[in-house]
């Protein structure tokens, strides 16, 4: 089984922790718990003094600023930490990161690159059955093929497109919202529910086809702005979906099934919003049974720019007080055969994934199901009590 061990090298981001970056650790001492962090080259650093959440952090004027001049605890070097954090190696009188994301909404958008799209296409024709899937993409890339990535969401041009999709009956929903006027979000999580870098992530042990999805997330405050960005894993269950549309928020919402980290790199000098446009991700699975798989996702390809999909997310008609974590969407939807000729990708139970960026770094999970992995337990309530009984110390 591929051995998940978290190192500088295979954690950090190519350039260094140039930048600034933030994280949440569970902290050991004291009352345990989660507490914000600042990861820096000297250190990693409580941010509890300046804030009590990530959320709260990211909803102050310059966060940047503050996290910068907070002279919270010193918890320790990078390099120990990341040690102590892969799920089966944690000793629990000392540190470990978590997850990036706390109290904030976590919601993703659908479809937004032409292969997703013609994916999800793929999935609702072939009913969920990943033998008739081959067949079904050779018909559907033939018709539409690469002709579809030059229409502008929500355009005439793409209203003439589904006037032609509809005669032919390959309109579909996920071409609704991949070429439409309205984007495709929806909650993949509930707060406090995410998985970190060095965690398992699950999938449903009656699935026969499903996949990893390696996106961009962007940290949005309450008041629709978007204040940085990490890596996800929006883990997707194909046959499920592929059976019925309305089973999408069913396949998406399960024990682990999303996962953000390591950090969450903060808008700075070093970081703009134009560094996430021109974002490649690079993916690879490697399995116990010899299979490897490698992948790489081009934010340049994205069909709404990721400021429409925050404004469509966090406007006049909804809300989020304590902030949105929002998945952008992914061009990579594995279909490599591994069980046989026709068959396709599905993940096999120990896989290891690794989604990184030289800017933001590497998010490192193994695969299991969802009843093996331990139940999700801390959720807001157990977190006010935490934050209650540290404000009383």
């Amino acid at each position: 089984m591929p051995d998940l061990r978290l190192t500088r090298e295979n954690t950090l981001p190519a350039e260094g922790l140039v930048g600034t970056f933030i994280g949440r650790a569970w902290t050991a001492g004291g009352i345990p718990g989660p507490t914000p962090v600042l990861v820096a080259p000297d250190g990693v650093f409580s941010l509890a003094p300046a804030a009590p959440t990530i959320s709260a952090l990211l909803e102050l004027t310059d966060p940047v600023e503050v996290a910068r001049r907070c002279t919270g605890e010193r918890l320790g070097d990078v390099t120990t930490l990341l040690e102590n954090t892969p799920f089966d190696r944690r000793a629990p009188d000392r540190p470990w990161l978590l997850g990036p994301a706390d109290l904030q909404a976590v919601k993703a958008c659908g479809v937004t690159f032409l292969k997703s799209m013609l994916e999800r296409v793929v999935e609702s024709l072939a009913t969920g059955d990943p033998g008739a899937a081959l067949s079904t993409r050779t018909t559907l890339e033939a018709e539409v093929g690469e002709s579809l990535s030059r229409v502008r969401p929500g355009s005439p041009e793409a209203a003439r497109v589904k006037e032609v999709l509809v005669s032919r009956s390959l309109w579909s929903p996920f071409m609704e919202v991949g070429i439409g006027p309205d984007a495709e979000i929806f909650t993949k999580t509930q707060p406090m529910s995410t998985v970190g870098t060095g965690d398992e992530v699950g999938i449903l042990p009656t699935s026969t086809w499903n996949n990893p999805e390696p996106e961009v997330v962007l940290a949005i405050n309450s008041r629709g702005r978007i204040v940085g960005a990490t890596i996800g894993n929006d883990v997707n269950i194909r046959d499920m979906v592929g059976r019925s549309t309305l089973l999408a928020c069913r396949a998406k919402d399960n024990r682990a099934s999303c996962a953000v980290g390591p950090f969450i790199r903060l808008f700075d000098a070093t970081f703009t919003l134009d560094d996430v446009r021109r974002m490649i991700l690079r993916m690879t699975i490697e399995g116990d049974d010899g299979f490897a798989l490698t992948g790489t996702h081009s934010m340049a390809g994205i069909s709404r720019d990721v400021l429409d999909l925050a404004a469509q997310t966090v406007g006049p008609h909804n809300q989020y007080p304590d902030g949105v974590l929002l998945f952008t969407g992914t061009s990579i939807a594995p279909s490599e055969d591994r069980e046989g000729p026709g068959k396709g990708f599905t993940h096999h139970i120990g896989d290891l994934v690794t989604i990184s960026s030289p800017q933001l770094g590497s998010l490192i999970n193994r695969v299991n199901h969802t009843d093996r992995i331990p139940p999700w337990t801390l959720g807001a309530g157990r977190l006010l009590e935490i934050l209650t009984a540290r404000q009383r110390e």
